[in-house]
């Protein structure tokens, strides 16, 4: 079941720098979020916040609250590893596992949470794989290595190894960012398959494809160079790229800065 997830005060620090400050905001379950904004703004740290990934950099630390259908992420009482299985990560630049096969890749996270019978694997693999719009293309080769696929084919196993252990909210960085227009376009298409199912949250630099993908679009921003980003603005994607409320948003879609 996909969740909703609530943000209040939240603010992220490397050491005593502080990346992001005071962000409150909302992401409804199945739904496509998008983050926009300009380089250095926090976009990214404030994605990692969401599945506690942050806080594994040196110096990574968080105040505020992250609630995930009620439950605070950042309670003393909670796992981090368990949250990173709830709330799951694709990054920007494709990374399957380099000396798994296609398989291996996709049962690496079930093979982790406990114990499978082999067919409960193979179906729990082919589903993940159907899911990512990638079985027909590998069906066949399951033993091969996954390094071996294409970038776009690479980037679909990451998110098919992503969705194999059913977490409720998938979180993508910059997703597309290394593929080609060809890639980028089935990864769209998958994204807006996949929130029948998830809540998703996308980090995209490309203006477009957020437009393209998301429900929900929020625009962060720096106020000055060395100064924490923010939470410019939330609102419905077609509102945001058409007639925003703040003069910074129109400022940054309509190409003025950024």
């Amino acid at each position: 079941m996909a969740k909703r997830i609530d943000i209040s005060g939240l603010t992220a620090y490397y050491g005593s720098h502080k990346a992001i400050e005071d962000i409150s905001m909302t992401v409804e379950p199945r739904s496509v979020t998008a983050f926009i904004g300009p380089s250095g703004c926090g976009k990214s740290t404030f994605l990692r916040t969401l599945n506690r990934m942050h806080e594994v950099t040196p110096g990574g630390r968080v105040e505020g609250k992250v609630l995930l259908d009620d439950e605070n992420l950042y309670a003393s009482n909670v796992d981090p590893v368990t949250v990173r299985r709830t709330v799951g990560m694709v990054f920007q630049r494709p990374n399957p596992f380099p000396t798994m096969s296609i398989f291996d890749n996709v049962a690496a996270g079930l093979r982790l949470n406990g114990s499978y019978r082999k067919s409960e694997l193979n179906d729990v693999v082919e589903k993940s794989l159907r899911g990512a719009n990638l079985w027909n293309e590998v069906k066949d080769r399951l033993g091969k290595p996954g390094s071996g696929l294409s970038g776009g084919q690479q980037q679909r196993l990451c998110i098919a190894r992503a969705i194999a252990v059913e977490p409720q909210v998938l979180l993508m960085d910059e997703p597309c960012s290394a593929l080609d227009p060809i890639s980028t376009l089935a990864i769209e298409d998958l994204i807006g398959e996949l929130k029948e199912r998830f809540t998703i949250v996308i980090v995209t630099h490309n203006m477009q494809q957020a437009a393209r993908v998301s429900d929900r679009t929020a625009f962060f921003n720096l106020s000055a160079v060395g100064k924490p980003g923010r939470l410019i603005e939330i609102d419905e994607t077609e509102r945001i790229f058409s007639n925003p409320s703040v003069q910074a948003t129109e400022d940054y879609i309509s190409g003025r800065f950024g």
